[in-house]
């Protein structure tokens, strides 16, 4: 991506060279084949091309998905039509290319658009789109789409809308102005548009979800989370899978409401947000085990061990006209004593959160065959895409949440296992294992907590505690106290130990941050000349204030570390 100040005389007519000779402040900002003509506070952030890749990847596959969804209710249509002597041939699944509109195709919302960039990408990277509705509150900000409309040259794909993003969607929830993509990456929580969205969706519709507010789904201010998501966090070392937990398991509820259920495609938590990729469907049948979804969470307040309690429990219950039928029930618990069978302390309770999998297998595999393939193997992210979704596919689907080596050995003050060491162990115990995407040091194991405390007691033979810090009331002096039930193997690493994606060497986690990573601020072109000076203005700006009031002047040690900073940001 590039960003330069002044015009691109081969692709704008003189009137868009006017506007824009009329604005000094303007940029042309490059991403892939579309230019954005930026001027004033409209929002743009480079940091997350990966999410407008990856979402373009995603709508390509799904839009595949759909195509042939939508030939199969035709042909299982006319062959009712039809007598049983005739054979029908089976029909082909129509080819779509990118720019080009269909009648047939994707009808997508993006229902905050700012500069219009991820509609504008969208219109020329995905095959088979009928049309896209760029849509803004901001009178500017739609301004901006249409100027960018034209200079794209993409005005048969997308139409600029200037609404309030929630009554749009309300007012397209009669069938006939339904859409198939419904896009949401606000600024922090999308609470607020989750409503509106499920109903403006047809059934089997994508829905696209993006959460900033990390902090409050993270664990620091559970009384907030549980005003916006309707879930009480818990601060823990899975926090970012948690995250994504607790939003879907908000979105399930909005769609509940509708006699609606979502279908999880892709969950990821990448760089300062978490990105959710889900289909929403209709049926009240599917409804009823939305309980048996969600589950209660406790978190031993000592060791931090977790456990889960589901909100509800099915059973077979086969009759002769429906041997799949199902009987609901509410489970007996809880799950864990009123103190912790590992170490006495105490629980902390939090949740509901989504305990069902993330992730669809079949569907991420799709998505990785097509990044791997031309035109998707030529987005500028596409070797992280790869690295993640590879990590996706070896996660574990069945088992909510994970532990970190680093914490557990925290808790008894040990030093750390190895990752392949910690593996090895648990795999020749009978246990599986897994990373997860959300962490580099994460632990995803179906082996009970008992178990990962007893493989650590058998590594605190080769490394002991020393005695000083055996303080009786800690969980470190109750865990060891217990006798260690077997050795477990720690040097014959086992075959499944490291993971191809570990072996391949993929990029599977974010490399140091760029200059302008991070959310960024409302309503900000995030690049440019305008964002380093404000970072640098900003930097030790309380400091300075006290020593100005206190002498007038700024020291000069602080002159001199200050003239470097700007010498080293100049250049």
């Amino acid at each position: 991506m590039e960003v330069e100040n002044g015009q691109n005389e081969e692709k704008q007519d003189p009137k868009q060279q006017q506007d824009i000779a009329d604005n000094p402040n303007e940029n042309v900002i490059r991403e892939r084949n579309a230019e954005i003509v930026s001027g004033g506070n409209v929002f743009y952030n480079p940091v997350q091309e990966f999410n407008r890749d990856l979402s373009i990847s995603v709508l390509n596959v799904y839009s595949q998905i759909l195509a042939q969804e939508r030939l199969e209710k035709e042909a299982k249509k006319k062959r009712k039509q039809q007598s049983e002597t005739n054979e029908s041939s089976p029909e082909i699944a129509p080819t779509y290319e990118a720019g080009t509109r269909y009648d047939d195709g994707l009808r997508i919302l993006e229902a905050l658009a700012a500069t219009g960039l991820r509609s504008i990408r969208y219109a020329q990277e995905i095959a088979g789109v009928r049309e896209i509705i760029a849509n803004d509150l901001s009178r500017q900000a739609v301004e901006s789409i249409q100027t960018n409309i034209k200079h794209n040259k993409v005005e048969q794909l997308i139409q600029p809308s200037h609404a309030d993003a929630m009554t749009l969607m309300y007012l397209s929830s009669v069938p006939e102005k339904r859409f198939d993509v419904v896009d949401l990456d606000p600024y922090g929580c999308p609470n607020r548009f989750l409503d509106g969205a499920i109903q403006c969706l047809n059934d089997g519709g994508l829905l696209l979800v993006t959460a900033t507010d990390m902090a409050v789904l993270a664990g620091n201010a559970p009384e907030a989370c549980y005003v916006k998501y309707g879930s009480v966090p818990l601060r823990m070392k899975c926090c970012h899978e948690m995250a994504l937990r607790i939003l879907l398991h908000c979105i399930e509820g909005h769609a509940n409401r509708h006699g609606k259920y979502i279908e999880p495609l892709l969950s990821v938590s990448v760089d300062f947000y978490i990105r959710i990729f889900l289909r929403v469907r209709v049926g009240q049948a599917q409804c009823k085990l939305s309980m048996s979804k969600q589950s209660w969470l406790f978190q031993c307040t000592g060791c931090e061990s977790f456990a889960l309690q589901p909100l509800g429990i099915t059973k077979p219950n086969p009759t002769k006209g429906n041997p799949q039928q199902l009987k609901f029930g509410i489970p007996t618990g809880p799950q864990v004593n009123s103190q912790c069978s590992n170490c006495g302390h105490r629980h902390h309770m939090g949740g509901p959160i989504w305990s069902a999998p993330l992730h669809n297998l079949e569907f991420v595999a799709k998505l990785l065959d097509a990044v791997k393939q031309k035109p998707l193997c030529d987005l500028t992210t596409q070797r992280r895409i790869v690295g993640v979704l590879s990590m996706v596919q070896e996660e574990l689907p069945d088992v909510p949440l994970y532990y970190t080596p680093d914490k557990l050995c925290c808790v008894l003050k040990l030093e750390i296992v190895p990752m392949l060491k910690f593996r090895s162990a648990l795999l020749h115990s009978g246990y599986r294992v897994s990373y997860s995407h959300a962490s580099k040091n994460s632990l995803k194991t179906d082996a009970p907590p008992s178990v990962l405390w007893d493989i650590l007691r058998s590594w605190s033979k080769r490394h002991p505690v020393r005695p000083e810090r055996m303080i009786e009331g800690t969980p470190l002096k109750a865990i060891l106290s217990q006798p260690c039930s077997k050795d477990y193997e720690f040097d014959r690493l086992h075959i499944d130990a490291n993971p191809k994606s570990r072996l391949q060497a993929l990029s599977r986690f974010q490399e140091n941050p760029t200059p302008h990573w991070g959310p960024g601020t409302k309503a900000t072109i995030m690049v440019g000349e305008n964002k380093l000076p404000k970072s640098f203005r900003n930097q030790n700006k309380k400091q300075r204030r006290k020593d100005e009031s206190n002498d007038g002047i700024v020291p000069e040690k602080e002159e001199e570390e200050t003239e470097a900073k700007q010498v080293k940001l100049d250049n």
